[in-house]
């Protein structure tokens, strides 16, 4: 059976991808765990917080779970993580679908914005700004709210490392190794981590021929603002 095994946002949690659960068909599961440090998570003692230490993670999970068959489903941050989990050629792994991922080399992120989400961690109000800018298309208010708790929840060692260093780290050399189809999904709209971004620092990167589909009138969050996309893409990269 082929099981999807979906990597989470940043400040964002595994329940994410509840809106395309419901799309999937028989004979197919997803597994979306929380990440450590976020959601209902807690990272293990003496957790690094780094990519590797993230990959080394979802390994074990994956691991722990007999998965056979899967494709990886890596969003934001959880896309950098999927690369470089599937740049280690796991057994079993036959796809990667990234929804708006964190690049390969460093996040476009200046320093006056990588400061100013540093001061915002655990602010409510500072957690309202942050999903008016990531959800673009309109979404259930219990929706946006789910977004706003989990930013509150996200753990301040996982908040703090991943603007410190996570999202800093180059792991492009990393990046031949990926052998798998793959398939990139990007709103137009999107603030986080915009087209132009995704356009130079991760397409290049990734196999040739791995197609860019863009999201008209959606912005960070995918699995959210546009489940129906985001099982369209799943579709298409199996048929690669």
């Amino acid at each position: 059976m082929l099981t999807y095994l979906a990597l989470h946002y940043w400040a964002g949690a595994g329940h994410e991808y509840n809106h395309l659960r419901g799309l999937l068909p028989a004979g197919t599961s997803l597994l979306a765990p929380d990440l450590p440090g976020f959601g209902a998570q807690p990272a293990p003692a003496g957790f690094d917080y780094s990519v590797g230490a993230y990959a080394d993670w979802v390994a074990e999970y994956a691991a722990a779970q007999k998965l056979a068959e899967y494709v990886l489903i890596g969003h934001s941050m959880g896309g950098k993580i999927a690369l470089a989990l599937a740049a280690r050629q796991p057994a079993g792994l036959r796809g990667l679908l990234l929804l708006s991922p964190s690049p390969p080399t460093p996040e476009p992120i200046g320093d006056e914005d990588r400061a100013a989400s540093l001061a915002a961690y655990g602010q409510h109000l500072e957690a309202e700004k942050t999903a008016t800018k990531i959800v673009i298309r309109p979404v259930a208010k219990e929706v946006r709210a789910q977004v706003i708790a989990d930013n509150l929840r996200t753990s301040q060692a996982a908040w703090d490392a991943w603007l410190e260093h996570g999202s800093k780290e180059d792991i492009s050399a990393l990046m031949p190794a990926v052998q798998v189809p793959c398939s990139l999904l990007v709103g137009d709209a999107d603030h986080a981590i915009p087209l132009a971004a995704q356009q130079q620092q991760t397409l290049p990167l990734l196999p040739v021929g791995t197609p860019l589909v863009v999201v008209p009138e959606a912005g960070h969050l995918l699995p959210l603002e546009a489940p129906e996309d985001v099982w369209k893409a799943l579709q298409k990269l199996a048929a690669q």
